[in-house]
């Protein structure tokens, strides 16, 4: 499987994921090509940059018509912004710093430095239609176009309106119409199946927008966002924009740290502004998931010790853990501090089920912190067979090496312990019928296959 993974330790914008796509093996002229599908006036530039003393690229988008008219469904037209690269450089000083196109500032709504009117509004309807008349792959369509729609999505809630009475203010502008699209050909074009992302640094300070003056990050940047793992470090600024946040939705990305693959390609976008002492950029690293050794699988650990619970509070709370789904829970005496005797209690468990056992913990014992981990667990292939004994049929469980060739074979205590008590025989007895009933079973098997079949101890 090709895995792409987005390092966001500097947030990630629109042209931070251009460059960072063309710098991971991209080509220029396909993005190139891609804006000039859309038919928006908007042509693409390139140049090599330095972040923080690494080289990276930086794409930007130039548009060259100061209007475009929007016939969305209430027919208010709008004008396009017409920004080139010297008025993007110039608002390098303020908090928008990744995209000039992400937040219009206050002058923008009046007058560009030609003198142009702006009244920057485009209809989700009208982007839709843009994107669609574009000749475009569908797959490329189709992500642009759910970006777009997720943008729609958060602005309706917001502002408690409808979808189709949202108006796009500076998203609506057609250099995030370009990133967006372009973002969605070059992913294509790597030909990843499944993207993933680290923490996002999300900025702090103010951006000011349409809106006013607002905090970092941006109200539509937070609703896209979800529950994603955020953080705020290094200099004030805004470093997550809406586009970004689209971005990520729209490649379905999930969060975590590098997966184990083998990096075949990797790629350096730059923002807009060069932060001292920490490169504002976007890596991204393409690669091939290695494969895991058969039989692994994640499995995660939670510890905790108590010193002020009784052994019977420990057990009820060993029987809840395990019927919320630990697959296992062991308790061992351990020496504290002061002389104190202490319980270690130990969880084992799947990844997906530790947060609710770890607030389960909390909430049913005494501690008042533990701690977790995340490991490797090896685990033999397992089935399970019936043999038949005087008393009834017991269940045995087998475990087999990846030859094939049996590891393993116990029979199911809770069965032999309900036949011993049931037929008022020793348990041990009805064990060893059990494992003596398997091996006549294994045996002839191997006499059918014309193999040695005897149990591998």
């Amino acid at each position: 499987m090709k895995i792409g993974y987005l390092e966001c330790f500097s947030g990630i914008s629109g042209d931070m994921m251009l460059g960072a796509l063309v710098d991971a093996g991209v080509p220029f002229d396909l993005l190139a090509e891609t804006t000039a599908a859309l038919n928006v006036g908007a042509h693409l530039e390139m140049r090599k940059v330095s972040r923080g003393g690494l080289a990276a690229v930086k794409v930007d988008v130039v548009t060259q018509r100061p209007e475009i008219r929007d016939q969305g469904s209430d027919g208010a037209q709008a004008h396009e912004l017409a920004h080139h690269e010297r008025s993007r450089e110039s608002h390098a000083h303020s908090h928008h710093d990744h995209e000039h196109h992400a937040h219009e500032s206050e002058a923008a709504h009046q007058h560009d430095e030609h003198g142009h009117g702006h009244a920057e509004h485009r209809s989700l309807k009208t982007i839709l239609g843009i994107i669609d008349a574009a000749p475009l792959k569908d797959a490329v369509k189709q992500r642009a176009a759910r970006a777009f729609e997720l943008l729609g999505e958060v602005e309706a809630a917001i502002h408690s309106i409808p979808i189709e009475k949202v108006h796009f203010h500076e998203v609506g502008a057609v250099d995030t119409i370009v990133d967006i699209v372009c973002a969605a050909a070059g992913c294509e074009a790597l030909g990843v199946d499944s993207w993933m992302a680290s923490p996002l640094n999300v900025g702090s300070g103010t951006v000011k927008c349409a809106h006013g003056t607002l905090p970092v990050p941006a109200p539509a940047t937070l609703a896209l966002l979800g529950d994603a793992p955020v953080y705020a470090a290094g200099v004030p600024m805004e470093r997550v924009t809406p586009t970004g946040a689209a971005l990520l939705r729209m490649l379905n990305v999930t969060y975590g740290t590098l997966p184990a693959m083998s990096v075949k390609a990797r790629g350096y976008g730059a923002g807009g502004r060069d932060t001292p002492g920490e490169p504002n950029l976007l890596r991204i690293l393409v690669g091939v998931a290695q494969k895991k050794a058969e039989g692994t699988e994640a499995i995660a650990v939670i510890e905790t010790v108590v010193d002020d619970a009784t052994p019977q509070l420990l057990a009820y709370v060993s029987e809840l853990l395990l019927e919320a789904g630990a697959w296992d829970v062991y308790r061992a005496p351990v020496q504290m501090k002061k002389g104190r005797a202490g319980v270690q209690m130990t969880v084992l468990s799947s990844p997906e089920t530790m947060a609710a056992l770890r607030d389960l913990l909390l909430r049913e014992t005494t501690t008042i912190g533990l701690r977790w981990r995340m490991e490797n667990k090896l685990a033999l292939a397992r089935e399970f067979v019936e043999v038949e004994t005087e008393w009834g049929n017991v269940r045995i469980k087998v475990a087999r090496w990846p030859s094939g060739e049996v590891a393993n074979a116990s029979p199911e205590y809770e069965v032999c312990r309900n036949i011993a008590m049931r037929h008022g025989v020793p348990l041990k007895l009805v064990m060893q019928e059990a494992m003596r009933a398997y091996a006549e079973m294994e045996r002839a098997s191997a006499e059918e296959r014309g193999a040695d079949g005897s149990l591998a101890h």
